[in-house]
């Protein structure tokens, strides 16, 4: 199923800030994300509501975040690359804790937010060990976005094995590494090129004269 993302801004009367490109490219790798876990489960694959589906979205999320920080390092400078990626990591980790907290009824009384003390989410806490973690062997890996190599698609397909049931795990390597990594990498660079300025925008139809 083709999965369409607005990747152009509404208005062109400012530039945006890192900040602001970062937060509206966390809201493309949820998309992307999310299109992948439906996409597998049309496949067949069983991801079934749960802490497994949310560990499966989890890998996902961090193998597009390492997308966008290759992305991010071709046309942004060093320290706009850091703030592109520390906030984008930031509000993605937010978007799956909120969610998870939603479908598994996990936040608690204790666990809101004071504004004398502030506290962290667990489930943001934990997406982000898991993304320092897996952005260690990430860091291994040639990346490129339009070309995926065989051993980083190889590498996420070994990671999702560790969260699907037995059922399905002789069939992930081919249906990651052929068809939906490719294809979310394919996503993921359409959305953030616009983001980044990089996508021509459509010339707009101009108006006839009055009658026609």
């Amino acid at each position: 199923m083709a999965l369409r993302i607005k990747n152009l801004w509404f208005r062109e009367d400012r530039p945006r800030s890192t900040r602001e490109v970062a937060g509206a490219a966390a809201f493309v790798v949820w998309r992307v994300g999310m299109h992948v876990l439906q996409n597998m489960r049309r496949a067949d694959f069983e991801i079934l509501p749960g802490p497994a589906y949310f560990a499966f979205l989890a890998e996902w999320l961090v193998f597009l975040i390492q997308v966008a920080d290759r992305l991010a390092w071709q046309h942004l400078g060093e320290a706009e690359r850091v703030e592109f990626t520390t906030t984008l990591a930031n509000r993605v980790a937010e978007i799956h804790a909120d969610n998870r907290a939603d479908l598994l009824g996990l936040v608690a009384a204790n666990e809101l937010l004071s504004a004398a003390v502030p506290q962290h989410h667990p489930d943001r806490d934990h997406f982000i060990d898991l993304l320092n973690l897996r952005s260690q062997d990430y860091a291994d890996f040639d990346i490129d976005p339009g070309h995926l190599a065989v051993p980083v698609t190889r590498y996420l397909a070994e990671r999702l094995i560790q969260v699907l049931g037995e059922r399905d795990r002789m069939w992930v390597h081919d249906q990651v590494m052929e068809i939906e990594a490719p294809d979310a990498a394919a996503h993921l660079l359409r959305g953030l090129n616009g983001l980044f300025g990089l996508t021509p925008r459509p010339a707009r139809r101009r108006a006839g004269p009055a009658g026609e």
